[in-house]
C-alpha cells in the first residue's frame, strides 16, 4: 500500500477546494467521436434500435461532447448529470463545431491506435454507413438545426424553453428527470466512481421507458492512485475511507459482479457483457479482507462494457 492515497484524502479535509479542475476525458472531439459511435454500434450489432430520440448521459466531464455526437447522429434531446459543473458553452461550442466538421467528413472512428485506453474494442472502425445514412446526415446536420443546437449550448446554464440540451448539476437522486422518459442512458468510465451504485441503476431505470436501453463502460483500474492496477482492492475499508476524504466523487471499488447484480435487482436484463481481463494485480493472499472472497473473474476484470434493457 502507497501513502499518497491517504494523503490526498487527509488534504481534502483542509480547508481548501478538493474539487479537481477538470476530469481530463472529454476535452477532445475525436474522443467524443469515438465513445458515441462505439455505443451506437453497439446497438445496431445486438439488433437493438440505434437510434434512440431522447439520450441521458451520466457524469459527461469536461465537456457534453459524447452526447452533441448523439445529438449530431439524430437524436432529439440530450440530457447531461453530473455531480461537478465541468462543462462550459465555450468548451461544448468548441468540441461541438469540431464534431460536426467529423460527422460531415463520415470520419472513421478513432480506433485503440488512437485511444488504446478506449473501449469497447470495435470490429470494424470505419464510418457506419449502414447506420448513419445519407438521408439521416442530412437532416442531422441540417445548417438550421445546427445553428439551433449551438444556439442551446451557448446557453448552457440558462436554457431555453425547448432546449433539446439540459446539464442538471448536480443530480442527487431520480426526481430530476421525469420517469419513463428516457430511450437511452450511458456513461464512458463514470460508474466505477458512484457512491452507491444501487440507487443509480434505479435512478436509470426509473428514467427509462419500458423497453429502454442502457450502455455502460466501466474501468475497474485503480485510476493511478496505486501502482498496481487493482491495487486499490488492497487497503482496508478503514483506510479507504481515509483515502475517500471529502471528495466530491473516488473510486467506489465495486467489482463486475457487483455491477452485475445492482442492474438485475433494479430491474434490467442483462444482454452483453463485454469484459477485458488483466493480469499482473495484486494476488488473492495480498487483497483486502472485504475482498479477499471476490470471484477468480472478478480479480482479473480490468474493464467491461455492459448493455442492459428495462424489463
Amino acid at each position: 500500500m502507497q501513502i499518497r492515497p491517504i494523503l490526498r484524502g487527509l488534504k481534502s479535509y483542509l480547508p481548501i477546494s478538493s474539487v479537481p479542475a477538470s476530469t481530463g476525458g472529454t476535452i477532445s472531439a475525436r474522443y467524443c467521436y469515438a465513445v458515441w459511435l462505439r455505443h451506437q454500434v453497439l446497438l445496431a450489432e445486438n439488433g437493438l434500435n440505434p437510434h434512440p430520440q431522447v439520450i441521458a448521459e451520466l457524469g459527461p466531464g469536461d465537456s457534453l461532447g459524447i452526447g452533441l455526437a448523439g445529438l449530431l447522429s439524430g437524436a432529439q434531446r440530450y440530457i447531461a448529470l453530473d455531480v461537478v459543473a465541468f462543462a462550459t458553452p465555450q468548451r461544448n461550442l468548441a468540441i461541438f463545431d469540431d464534431l460536426v466538421a467529423l460527422f460531415r467528413a463520415r470520419a472513421p472512428i478513432p480506433d485503440a491506435r488512437e485511444f488504446p485506453q478506449v473501449f469497447p474494442r470495435l470490429s470494424s472502425y470505419a464510418f457506419p454507413a449502414h447506420i448513419l445514412d445519407e438521408a439521416r446526415l442530412a437532416q442531422a446536420l441540417a445548417p438550421a438545426r445546427i445553428e439551433r443546437l449551438r444556439a442551446d449550448l451557448a446557453a448552457l446554464h440558462h436554457p431555453r424553453p425547448q432546449s433539446a440540451i439540459s446539464y442538471i448539476c448536480p443530480w442527487t437522486d431520480a426526481a430530476v428527470m421525469q420517469p419513463d422518459s428516457a430511450d437511452f442512458i450511458f456513461s464512458q468510465a463514470v460508474l466505477e466512481h458512484v457512491d452507491d451504485i444501487a440507487l443509480t441503476y434505479r435512478a436509470c431505470h426509473h428514467w427509462l421507458r419500458p423497453g429502454g436501453i442502457t450502455s455502460h463502460q466501466i474501468d475497474f483500474k485503480s485510476h493511478g492512485i496505486t501502482d498496481v492496477w487493482n491495487g486499490h482492492w488492497g487497503y482496508p475499508d478503514w483506510l479507504w475511507r481515509i483515502a475517500r476524504g471529502r471528495k466530491p466523487y473516488f473510486l467506489n471499488r465495486a467489482p463486475l459482479s457487483a455491477h452485475l447484480a445492482a442492474m438485475q435487482q433494479a430491474g434490467f436484463s442483462l444482454l452483453q457483457v463485454l469484459p477485458v481481463t488483466r493480469e499482473g494485480g495484486l494476488k488473492r493472499r495480498q487483497l483486502a479482507t472485504s475482498f479477499r472472497s471476490m470471484s477468480d473473474d472478478d480479480l482479473i476484470t480490468s474493464s467491461a462494457h455492459v448493455l442492459a434493457r428495462k424489463a
